[in-house]
């Protein structure tokens, strides 16, 4: 299924710049800076440039890793490309690494294919190992709520993927704080090593503050780690001065459109100035926005080039912000 294992010799200074986060009360530690496969590691992306930015994270820190059985575009291909650099270039390397992936979008035809039913749930998983030809995943995640399943068969399965060795770790994606706190009293009950909530979080992006996520994550001793953080380039210079040729609005509308970035052209300005002021790009301050809250374990960013995943890790040099920073950041994105 892969191909025989090529050496690669990670840089013996790799852990030196990045800092790494617990995942809230648990002994996991996650850098602050993860490697999100949603985007660029499907069947579309040449091999050698998922390779070339596979080695640029951990050369530089980044052991996270982070999947999902639908990333793709085709359901699987992030899984599978993944399997292929695990082992062919990271085998030596895996107990360095956190691998996690996630189910709960649909994946396959018919009634057990999405959601989150047992059924599913214990199949992807089996699916996903199969796929990233590996023994466990370090954490698995159910992707989103099902209203149609009962929460306790959905965290049952959850606590099977753990006693059955196929999981180290859980994790809840797309949860308020709400279903996150009845969620953590049955895993609780199970004996399960529930340890982080993924969700999207971003300068513009609060929906975790309004609906309670961040504050019970907090309160539970739950880590957070958050997708989206620059707004699928919204919260970088790409728009500033308009629309590029070669930009994602242009040629992959899908996540993105024209309308998102006029609706939001004013406040990316003014934000980028605020970024100016403190010597940093408006990607960087974005990122260091979010890890300046105690609250987030680690930043989920996806990248396309190894120039993008430095330039995220800059964001480290400063994380720190005064009151009037912080004031005038949410006086801008919530207005």
């Amino acid at each position: 299924m892969f191909e025989a294992t090529s050496h690669y010799e990670p840089a013996a200074d790799r852990y030196d710049g990045m800092r790494y986060n617990r995942c809230g009360t648990s002994g996991l530690k996650l850098p602050a800076i993860s490697l999100g496969f949603w985007h660029n590691f499907g069947d579309i992306t040449p091999f050698e440039q998922m390779k070339a930015l596979a080695f640029t994270a951990f050369d530089h820190g980044i052991t996270h890793f982070d999947l999902a059985n639908n990333y793709g575009p085709e359901p699987g291909a992030a899984e599978r490309n993944a399997g292929r650099l695990i082992h062919r270039y990271f085998a030596a390397h895996r107990d360095e690494l956190v691998i996690s992936t996630k189910a709960g979008y649909e994946m396959w035809a018919g009634p057990y294919g999405d959601h989150g039913s047992r059924k599913y749930l214990l199949a992807s998983l089996d699916q996903s190992l199969s796929r990233l030809g590996l023994d466990y995943v370090d954490v698995f995640y159910h992707h989103r709520p099902d209203p149609e399943t009962p929460l306790q068969e959905t965290m049952g399965a959850l606590a099977q993927a753990v006693t059955s060795g196929k999981a180290l770790y859980v994790g809840l994606s797309n949860y308020d704080g709400e279903r996150l706190e009845q969620a953590s009293a049955i895993l609780d009950e199970l004996h399960v090593p529930f340890v982080i909530n993924q969700n999207k979080y971003n300068i513009l992006d609060r929906t975790v503050e309004r609906n309670g996520l961040k504050d019970t994550a907090k309160r539970l001793g739950k880590g957070l780690i958050t997708f989206c953080p620059l707004a699928q380039g919204l919260l970088t210079d790409r728009y500033l001065d308009g629309i590029p040729a070669d930009s994602r609005v242009a040629h992959d509308p899908r996540f993105l459109h024209e309308s998102d970035v006029e609706r939001v052209h004013g406040k990316i300005v003014a934000l980028n100035e605020i970024a100016r002021r403190r010597g940093q790009t408006l990607a960087e301050m974005s990122l260091a926005w979010l890890l300046h809250d105690d609250a987030v374990t680690s930043v989920l960013a996806g990248a396309s080039k190894p120039q993008q995943i430095l330039d995220n890790i800059g964001a480290l040099r400063n994380t720190e912000f005064s009151d009037e920073e912080l004031a005038d950041i949410d006086r801008i994105a919530l207005s």
